[in-house]
């Protein structure tokens, strides 16, 4: 399977807090809430898409937590909603050392991650997705895993909370694989990794940008 990450950021890549003003508060953040104003019809639509393609989810505790409290709570799945379905009827799993009650996962991940996330990525299917679980989605990347790069960048700088890339962290270099923006003006780019960055070697003919 390939492995491919889904990831809701700010312009400001925050990733915080985006369903409800109560949903993660962590380091006093307080701007919670912020997805859903801008998360019109069109929207929806293409990342019900995204979703129609899993064949199995791989989250971060986290994540797994919230999912599982809402998503897979549901007494009955909307065959209309494409994630609901997808979320209700793929496997999933869930990487955690200190996690001890994962009902909703079909595997805990605690021991030999690395070893394991591969065999999962060697079965047969589509996409292994992992959605949200910044801190799992960084980990993967340090060690080459991810085969694409879905983010979908919402029209607001939010000045505070978790990113999704640290502000001191390993250099990538990233190919567009492709890119639309939704009605309400999320943009929905697809990247794939493309090794390290190429820089420009300094000479002494090297020009000075002037503002």
């Amino acid at each position: 399977m390939k492995l491919t990450t889904t990831t809701m950021i700010s312009v400001d890549g925050v990733m915080q807090g985006l369903g409800t003003p109560d949903e993660d508060r962590r380091g006093d953040f307080d701007r919670g809430g912020w997805v859903l104003p801008l998360f019109d019809e069109d929207a929806a639509a293409e990342l019900g898409k995204i979703y129609a393609r899993a064949d199995a989810f791989l989250f971060g505790r986290w994540t797994y937590e919230v999912f599982a409290a809402s998503w897979g709570a549901m007494a009955e799945i909307p065959p209309d909603n494409p994630v609901a379905v997808a979320l209700n009827t793929r496997a999933r799993y869930v990487v955690s050392t200190t996690l001890k009650d994962a009902k909703w996962a079909k595997g805990v991940i605690s021991a030999d991650i690395e070893t394991a996330i591969r065999r999962l990525k060697a079965e047969p299917g589509g996409e292994l997705q992992v959605h949200g679980s910044g801190q799992l989605v960084r980990w993967l990347l340090e060690r080459n895993l991810i085969d694409e790069i879905n983010l979908i960048t919402f029209p607001l700088i939010l000045g505070q909370g978790k990113r999704l890339f640290p502000e001191i962290g390993s250099d990538r270099a990233l190919e567009l694989v492709r890119s639309r923006v939704s009605n309400g003006g999320a943009i929905f780019s697809v990247f794939r990794p493309a090794g390290r960055p190429r820089y420009e070697a300094a000479t002494s003919q090297s020009t000075t940008v002037k503002s």
